[in-house]
Formats: C-alpha cells, sequence, structure tokens
C-alpha cells in the first residue's frame, strides 16, 4: 500500500511539473509556429546565447508603431518578431527573409520552389505581383497549407517584365511561370488580430 500511496504521489508531482514553455528538439526549436505563445522572457530562455535586438518602429505600411524583437540580427538566422502589447507577452508576427534554419511545420522554408509550393498545398497557387509592400504574397486557394496564420512571400532572383509588376494576382502561363524561377522570399507568421 506504501508503494502505491509513493508511486501516485510521483506520479502527481511529475505531472504538475513546470508550466514553461520550452522546445526540446533542435529541430522543433526552429520551427516559428512553435514560438507562437511565448514571451519575450520565454524566447530570451530559449535562445540564450542569440544576440538579440529591441527597439519600436513603425508597421503595417508604416500606419502602427509596435514593439520589436530581432533574433541573431544580420545573420542568415535573423528572426524579426513584433509584439501585440508593450509588456511583449503575446507575439503579433514572427518574420525571416534570409536562409537560415528557420522553417514553418509544413517545412517551407527560405528558398523553397514555386512548384514545391504547389506539392505541399496539394493545389495550384496564386500569388500577387512584385515591386510593392506585398510583393510576391501567395494565396492557397483552399490547399492544405490554407491556416489563415502562414503568410509566405514568393520572388524571382532575377529582373522580370513590367508586367509581373502591382498590386494584383498574377496570370501567366505555366510556362511563364516556370521561367520565373520563383522561389520563397520571405515567412511571416501573422498570430495578431
Amino acid at each position: 500500500m506504501r508503494r502505491i500511496f509513493i508511486l501516485i504521489a510521483l506520479v502527481t508531482l511529475a505531472s504538475c511539473g513546470s508550466s514553461k514553455k520550452s522546445v526540446s528538439n533542435r529541430s522543433d526549436k526552429l520551427m516559428i509556429e512553435n514560438l507562437a505563445n511565448f514571451t519575450e522572457e520565454e524566447i530570451k530562455n530559449s535562445f540564450p546565447n542569440a544576440t538579440i535586438n529591441e527597439g519600436t518602429g513603425l508597421f503595417e505600411e508604416g500606419t502602427v508603431e509596435k514593439d520589436f524583437t530581432v533574433l541573431y540580427p544580420e545573420t542568415p538566422n535573423e528572426l524579426h518578431i513584433t509584439w501585440t502589447d508593450n509588456s511583449k507577452t503575446k507575439i503579433d508576427e514572427i518574420r525571416f527573409s534570409d536562409k537560415g534554419k528557420w522553417k514553418s511545420k509544413s517545412g517551407i522554408k527560405i528558398g523553397t520552389t514555386y512548384s514545391e509550393l504547389n506539392k505541399m498545398n496539394g493545389k495550384p497557387i496564386s500569388f500577387y505581383g512584385f515591386g510593392w509592400d506585398y510583393s510576391g504574397a501567395v494565396l492557397w486557394n483552399d490547399g492544405k497549407l490554407e491556416d489563415g496564420k502562414l503568410r509566405v512571400f514568393i520572388g524571382p532572383d532575377n529582373e522580370v517584365n513590367a508586367k509581373y509588376y502591382g498590386d494584383r494576382i498574377i496570370k501567366a502561363s505555366p510556362e511563364e511561370i516556370e521561367a520565373l524561377d520563383l522561389k520563397v522570399q520571405t515567412i511571416l507568421l501573422h498570430l495578431g488580430e
């Protein structure tokens, strides 16, 4: 009977362990969705060796002022986090544009091709034109990746014809799209309202 009581006590203590959020596996640590519910303090604790810059800036086409945190600034692993509140307890957006180690849970990373995105989505994607604030924004068209939070921006590595520029969905033949050699250039996880 005493052994059963001790066993129950140990199980109870183990289940009441720390509520502190952590990401145990190194590759899981680099999936942006796993950071979604972290506070600034938890981000700092999870990445103790990271150089971190902080500040306040204008976002949403310069219309909204928000606090931000940048992990690993000026490196391939640079990660931008904006906050919904001044106490930095709720993330608004997580964004990255460099070919570092970050990725989404679905496997999308910087450099993922247009063709790979279509395969991951299970349906053809659409995208907006280039040369403006939301340049190359991808539309999932009710595919597997249509969750409303993950936003991906694609672009060509080279200069493109003016017909591919502007705030509109691009209409082009499969051959024209293939010639653009489109790849993911920015990934954004939008958690705010």
